[in-house]
């Protein structure tokens, strides 16, 4: 990695360059390089977290003035207990993970010896933005690497003492291994973003991570593909018939284990029928924990009715703007789902209601009815639809991916958490024994367009005379099986 103040420009013409000659590299150079890589930043901890402390210390100042949310501070935070192991189990895991590259998933034998491939290559250049987040660099370094693609980083400032104390530290680690330094580079020019983003040139895709404002402004000011989300409006729906114990320990997950993440919960839908026998307990855990709950008529009359008078007093009126608002913070909006004239009329209302208000990130119903489960995960618009479980579960490390470059909800070639299989692309490759393509056709000869297994090469009939052989020769193996006297 190059801790690079080249003008943008330089850095994606050397981004290319890079990405040429690490798309040839061996699965073992990019895992040795990974490995490098997780024992430079396990040594240079303490280095790092100091760094991250002076960014954290300027952001705070800021928080108090106005200048940054609250919720930008908590993701600054590299300190938060288990976040730097997470960041560098993270860089494990995708060591670990299969190789991306060279897989073949279509093979179709076109004529005699003429065999066409569908294999698995890496995008190219990626262009990373993002805010805060000083993971991010180690994240997206690994997964850049391992499947085979150079990355420029662009940082927020408030993270800059943590993004130059980490980037160095990577930068040193890939001196010792084959991969290219200038494959992954943190550019801390300023207003670099608009310049980068015109270069479409040399940069293959553009992956935002940050809010609202950063990901538009992306999306308005580039011809590059734009891979990423603008909102995260999660919402969970609470059927008449979920045990009350589960919706309380699922919610509770949603909404606290980390408000400020895009996965994290943001709209309560109840049914009518659930408004006395779940939501009482849901609402208390959660005012409890210092929740604010915005609530429809319906949802507030109930609980009004059903909470103690010190608890009653908290829960404030929604709007319907609340409905369409990702807070980031201890505020939840909660609306009723009204008694239809059948369980299924009542069941596309919410999948209505989050199809028209939803960011289309991550979206769950809490169920023992599985006929109405799938029927959601079917009708509901979004990249994850989860059955009885946490929208917090839309994580690519929790998904097995290793970790992340972010969540898409664009419907492209990755939607939803975005892992090694999202950063790769394919290309067709064909090889023939000199036939030329005006031989096919009326008059000519005729496409075979035999689909055949993929695999090695070497146990597949090329044509029909080592077809024949093959047969010939399982046709004496099944007759004097291994083994027999």
């Amino acid at each position: 990695m190059s801790l690079t103040n080249s003008s943008p420009t330089e850095a994606a013409r050397s981004a290319r360059i890079a990405s040429r000659k690490l798309a040839i590299l061996s699965t073992k150079d990019r895992n040795d390089a990974l490995t490098a890589i997780h024992a430079a930043l396990s040594e240079a901890k303490d280095v790092i977290l100091k760094a991250n402390a002076q960014d954290l210390a300027l952001a705070e100042r800021s928080a108090e003035s106005g200048e940054l949310s609250q919720s930008l501070v908590k993701r600054l935070d590299l300190g938060k207990k288990g976040k730097y192991e997470d960041m560098l189990q993270g860089i494990l895991n995708v060591r670990g993970l299969e190789d991306p590259i060279g897989k073949v998933d279509r093979r179709t034998l076109l004529d005699d010896g003429l065999l066409l491939e569908r294999k698995s290559s890496p995008i190219g250049v990626l262009l990373i933005i993002f805010e805060a987040r000083p993971e991010v660099i180690a994240n997206i370094a690994s997964l850049a690497i391992k499947s085979g693609n150079a990355v420029i980083l662009k940082g927020g400032k408030e993270s800059t003492e943590s993004f130059k104390a980490i980037a160095t530290v990577v930068s040193k680690a890939l001196e010792s291994t084959a991969v290219p330094n200038e494959a992954v580079q943190l550019v801390t020019t300023r207003d670099a973003i608009k310049p980068l983003l015109q270069l479409d040139q040399y940069i293959d895709l553009v992956i935002p991570r940050g809010g609202n404002e950063l990901v538009r402004s992306v999306k308005v000011n580039t011809q590059i593909p734009v891979l990423g989300h603008a909102d995260g409006l999660c919402s969970t729906y609470i059927r008449a018939d979920c045990p009350k114990d589960m919706a309380v320990r699922i919610v509770l997950d949603a909404k606290l284990s980390y408000p400020a993440a895009c996965n994290s919960l943001e709209t309560l839908l109840v049914d009518e029928d659930a408004l006395k026998t779940v939501l009482p307990a849901v609402a208390t855990a959660l005012l409890s924990k210092g929740v604010s709950l915005r609530c429809d008529a319906p949802s507030k009359s109930a609980l009004s009715a059903a909470l103690d008078k010190h608890d009653a007093t908290l829960l404030q009126d929604a709007s319907e703007q609340d409905f369409n608002t990702e807070f980031l913070d201890l505020i939840l909006a909660i609306k009723t789902v009204p008694k239809g004239s059948s369980p299924e009329e009542s069941l596309d209302f919410a999948i209505d209601h989050i199809n028209k208000h939803s960011s289309h990130h991550t979206d769950a119903i809490l169920t023992l009815e599985e006929s109405a489960a799938r029927h959601f995960q079917d009708a509901v618009d979004s990249a994850g639809v989860f059955w009885n479980t946490s929208t917090r579960m839309a994580d690519g490390q929790r998904f097995g991916f290793g970790t992340e470059v972010g969540i898409s909800t664009n419907k492209i070639h990755a939607r939803g958490p975005v892992g090694l299989e999202g950063l790769a692309i394919y290309r067709w490759r064909i090889d023939g024994n000199g036939q030329i393509s005006t031989e096919y056709g009326t008059g000519g000869k005729q496409w075979k367009h035999q689909s055949l297994p993929v695999g090695d090469s070497e146990r597949l009939a090329a044509n029909d005379e080592e077809l024949e052989v093959l047969r010939e020769f399982r046709a004496q193996k099944a007759k004097f099986p291994a083994g027999a006297s």
